[in-house]
């Protein structure tokens, strides 16, 4: 199990992103519904309804805020989708797959989450 979340160092600028090789090697420690989409980590998470969306987005929100690294949320009726990369990386790094861990640890303990 990883630390308790707290706020991410910044990826230093002169470090690379993820090659797709480590980043498909890191998948296997996350949820299974985690996939890559080029560049991003995406996962997509159902629930029974649009309020149960919306408490996971708020969940993860407040995580995202805590470690200092922040996500892409798609809130709809029985989905909540999450999408990471580091922006200043311009791809993915070990702070992708750290919030992601620290997501699906937060996400499967709250009512609705999967």
């Amino acid at each position: 199990m990883d630390s308790q979340p707290q706020r991410l160092a910044p990826w230093p600028k002169d470090r690379p992103p993820l090659s797709l090789v480590d980043a498909r090697a890191r998948l296997g420690a996350l949820h299974p519904d985690w996939s890559l989409d080029g560049a991003q980590l995406v996962r997509r998470i159902r629930t029974r309804d649009f309020s149960t969306s919306l408490a996971l987005a708020v969940r993860a929100g407040e995580l995202a805020d805590l470690a200092d690294h922040h996500p892409d949320l798609l809130v709809r009726w029985g989905e909540l989708s999450i999408r990471l990369w580091t922006h200043s990386a311009g791809g993915l790094t070990d702070l992708d797959f750290t919030l992601a861990r620290w997501l699906d640890q937060r996400l499967e303990s709250a009512p609705g989450g999967t």
